[in-house]
């Protein structure tokens, strides 16, 4: 104890002097110390805000860092060990103390680095290029006891905007000047009372530009278009003219039709034989041996000799190579045709890349259940095994897992294997009349697997499956996914008779678990928009029926009680679900109001008395109602009993509503933070006398609704999100023994915290 209180006396004694010693002992006489931003003073008439776009170009020419900057030129560290070692280390010319010196030193930043009267004068032309001619701009130091050091004040008074009062268009005397005179009167940027600003109008150019490149113009550039503005001719607005730059080529005037088109396939290892061949889209030339089938490029091709040359066509035609996953390399060129020079000849060069692509994935799990270990995952993958851009893959992965926690631990008493292959084509193998859009890839799949999950304390069950799926894209915004058929066998071939207590007191749940096949069909629908930089919107339903087919023809042949295949049930369901996500900018930067909506049901009829266990609901954890563990809560008000130690298996059900709201927002560099509202529960769409409360009814809806707040913390690179969210529930749909709302028996005992990857929804 006494030493530990001798650490903490010397380190509060340490940071005392280091706070004691001068930062400024090294500064010459005129020197001073800057510190950073005090604030940025805006001087404009009460109500009005000046455009984030010129705010923001004030912040980036004012942040400059101070030598102990913790996040902005407005926050620094309380410390400057680096400008401390500076001014108090002694730093002799070699030895150990230079070595210390030069790895700690931090040269002072003084208000003369920092220029404040140029960062004025670059404000000032901010303004002008925003269309404030009359903006002025100044700053002030301040400064307390310590005269040789100083913080900086800029006040901005940025003056009246002036807007575009009128635009005068390029003569109408070519067809090239008529283009760009429509193409101007399009853009809300060159518009009447439109305030003037040097970036809005250079998008305007390189919006035109990219709108004649589209219309033939394949030379011409953004820099050909000129302005000219004039603040007299109407005091307090601008007159704005139009002209096309005097060293604008000949070339770039004129607008071309596609010539010969040229495609060339060179293999991986390079050489080869030519093989040429002659199609509707131009030449094709294969350096032989190559594996490729003829019609796939003329498929992906968008040129066709005689039409109009258009950048959209190049960029489609790349598009649409690049995204059939074989080639690692494709150019795309144009040059003129020295018989016709109203013409470009196209030519296509694309490199084969290797089929074959292998990966291994090592990871370590943690689940709801207790259960801890590592797995690995090989796969095996030829990207162009038909010649046509299929995919045939191997997938082989395991895992060996033991349960923590008192009493169960064992060295090896769990493990998962499986096998999964694939073969995907990149277009669907359906009928012509299903929608479909070429701008993405579109898929056939076709998948089988096996699956070996053994629980020692508890079960070994085996599962295959096959399945055949099509998937895809109806329009910019709209995804969709069709399981013709999917085929599920689940067999469970050993049980403990700790596993047989459960099952016999929970009947429900054991008729989920037993042996049986799940024939299913499916179709899934997502719309993802974002409808500007502030409002997207995510939503997304999906439905399921098993067993309805089967069951038909079985009927339809006279067969009456349980249908069986291959002298095992079938499962018979139906199941829906619907997400609605929606997200909303608060003011300006990264500030985010996240709200979600899910709702789920499942029911089993005719040939099934349950739903099977793997389709069923459950609610809790990292993505769901984040105060309560996966499936601690639910169906209903049902609470399992205290000594039914495994009770997880009873919290599903076949009704499932969730309502989350959350507020993010960015604390410094890759830092956020969140505050959040969740809400949900599962029920039962059947009452189950042994689940007593998991009915769902209207009467008690709200009082089953599970409530928590919280707060969380992600390191978000862009790639990769690390979430940790610490959930506080507030309302349990259990009796707990406490009355009112909130009925948490103890604070500590609400609280849950959850460890993630990704942004819950």
């Amino acid at each position: 104890m006494k030493s530990r209180l001798l650490i903490i006396l010397t380190a509060t004694m340490a940071i005392l002097a280091l706070g004691a010693c001068s930062t400024t002992k090294r500064l010459g006489p005129d020197d001073i110390l800057y510190t950073g931003v005090k604030k940025v003073d805006y001087v404009t008439p009460k109500g009005t805000e000046l455009p984030e776009s010129v705010t923001d170009a004030v912040s980036t020419t004012v942040n400059v860092a101070p030598n102990n900057v913790f996040y902005s030129p407005y926050v620094r560290w309380p410390f400057p060990l680096g400008l401390w070692v500076y001014n108090n280390w002694p730093n002799p010319p070699s030895g150990f103390k230079h070595w210390i010196y030069e790895k700690l030193v931090s040269e002072p930043v003084l208000i003369s680095d920092v220029r404040p009267e140029v960062r004025v004068q670059m404000i000032e032309s901010n303004l002008r290029d925003n269309g404030f001619f009359r903006g002025r701009a100044s700053y002030s130091l301040v400064q307390g006891k310590n005269k040789k050091k100083a913080r900086i004040t800029y006040t901005i008074n940025p003056g009246p905007e002036y807007p575009i009062d009128s635009l005068e268009l390029l003569p109408d005397t070519t067809r090239l000047c008529h283009l760009i005179d429509s193409l101007a009167l399009r853009e809300h940027n060159l518009a009447k009372g439109t305030r003037y600003c040097i970036d809005s109008l250079a998008q305007v150019r390189v919006n035109i530009a990219n709108k004649l490149r589209n219309r033939g113009y394949y030379f011409f550039r953004p820099e050909y278009i000129e302005y000219l503005a004039d603040s007299i001719i109407t005091p307090g607005s601008i007159a704005l003219r139009l002209h096309l730059a005097s060293n604008i080529p000949a070339f770039a005037s004129k607008s071309y039709r596609t010539g010969t088109i040229t495609t060339i396939v060179h293999r991986n290892e390079g050489g080869g034989v030519a093989d040429t061949m002659y199609t509707s889209r131009g030449r094709i030339i294969k350096m032989m041996p190559v594996r490729l089938r003829d019609s796939l490029l003329t498929e992906c091709i968008t040129f066709r000799s005689g039409k109009t040359l258009t950048v959209r066509d190049m960029n489609r035609t790349q598009t649409y190579l690049s995204r059939l996953g074989i080639f690692n390399g494709i150019d795309i060129s144009a040059m003129p045709d020295s018989a016709n020079h109203d013409r470009l000849n196209v030519l296509i060069e694309c490199t084969v890349d290797k089929p074959m692509e292998a990966s291994i994935e090592v990871n370590v799990t943690s689940k709801s259940n207790s259960y801890l270990g590592p797995g690995v995952d090989l796969k095996l993958t030829n990207k162009n095994i038909f010649g046509g851009g299929e995919q045939f893959s191997i997938d082989l992965f395991g895992s060996y897992e033991w349960q923590t926690g008192h009493g169960r631990s064992s060295v090896f008493n769990s493990y998962e294997v499986g096998l999964n292959a694939g073969l995907s084509f990149p277009r669907l193998l359906a009928p012509r009349f299903i929608p479909r859009s070429r701008r993405q890839l579109n898929w056939t799949r076709i998948t089988l697997g096996a699956d070996l999950l053994n629980r020692p304390h508890y079960f070994s069950m085996a599962q295959l499956n096959a399945g055949f799926t099509y998937d895809w894209r109806v329009s910019r915004h709209v995804n969709t996914s069709l399981t013709l058929f999917k085929l599920t066998y689940v067999k469970l071939m050993r049980t403990t008779a700790e596993f047989d207590s459960i099952m016999d007191a929970n009947p429900a749940i054991a008729q989920s678990f037993r042996s049986q096949f799940i024939p299913q069909m499916g179709y899934n629908y997502v719309y993802d928009r974002a409808f500007d930089s502030n409002n997207s919107l995510n939503w997304q339903f999906s439905v399921t029926e098993a067993g309805n087919i089967f069951w038909a023809i079985y009927r339809a042949c006279g067969k009456k009680g349980e249908k069986e295949l291959f002298h095992t049930p079938f499962s018979q369901f139906v199941k829906g679900t619907a997400q609605l996500v929606y997200n909303r900018r608060i003011g300006r930067g990264d500030n985010w109001l996240v709200s979600r909506v899910a709702v789920g049901a499942a029911h089993a009829y005719a040939n099934a008395t349950e739903v099977p266990y793997s389709e069923q609901f459950y609610c809790g954890g990292a993505n769901s109602v984040r105060a309560f563990t996966v499936r601690s809560i639910g169906p209903g008000s049902y609470r399992v009993p205290k000594e039914q130690i495994n009770g997880y298996f009873d919290q599903t059900g076949t009704f499932k509503f969730e309502f989350n709201v959350e507020y993010r927002f960015p604390i410094f560099g890759p830092f956020h933070g969140a505050v959040f509202f969740d809400s949900g529960n599962v029920w039962l769409l059947k009452e189950d006398p042994a689940r007593p409360g998991g009915k769902l009814r209207g009467s008690t809806f709200l009082k089953d609704l599970a409530t928590g707040t919280g707060a969380g913390l992600r390191l978000d690179i862009g790639m990769l999100v690390v979430r940790g969210d610490l959930g506080i529930g507030i309302h349990a749909p259990y009796d707990t023994g406490k009355r009112g709302y909130y009925n948490m028996t103890k604070f500590k005992n609400s609280l849950a915290f959850h460890l993630a990857i990704g942004y819950p929804f």
